[in-house]
């Protein structure tokens, strides 16, 4: 998979700045670990430059993260949901997949943005229920519909 060029990273970090797009920084985080030393110091001064690390295989890192943003869904956790649909969001224009981060912004946003992270799986083609037991799958997809987690109910927090 190829990543945005340095010098577009750059300008989305100003640009996500600029519009104030990103109040919380989520999606900077995700876009400054994607730089090299030269090009982060554009955005920002590190402390110690000599423990720098740029991230460098963002495909993993992806496919890692949606596991952990689907279990903050599951986990009904309102803003580690938020968090992770905006670090994915941004992971998909990172890796070049507009399309998939346009899908995630027209999927609504109910029962803690797991149709948002549906998008982002089903538009990779990457699995996301597959490592996970029968019951938080079907807890998933139902909350992927807008749906409850429990179709008797849900006591830690969904709403129809």
């Amino acid at each position: 998979m190829t990543i945005r060029t340095q010098e577009e990273i750059v300008s989305r970090v100003w640009a996500l700045r600029a519009n104030r797009g990103d109040i919380f920084g989520f999606r900077e985080e995700v876009l400054v670990e994607a730089l090299d030393l030269e090009h982060a110091r554009q955005v920002i001064t590190p402390r110690h430059p000599g423990e720098w690390t740029q991230r460098v295989d963002h495909e993993t890192y992806a496919r890692n993260y949606l596991r952990f943003a689907a279990g903050k869904i599951l986990e009904h956790r309102g803003n580690s949901a938020s968090r992770s649909v905006d670090k994915l969001s941004e992971l998909a224009w990172l890796l070049g997949r507009d399309d998939i981060a346009a899908g995630m912004g027209r999927a609504g946003y109910p029962m803690y943005g797991a149709p948002k992270v549906t998008a982002f799986a089903d538009g990779f083609g990457w699995p996301l229920l597959d490592d996970l037991d029968g019951d938080d799958r079907r807890a998933l997809a139902r909350m992927a519909e807008g749906q409850q987690c429990d179709p008797r109910g849900c006591e830690r927090g969904c709403a129809d």
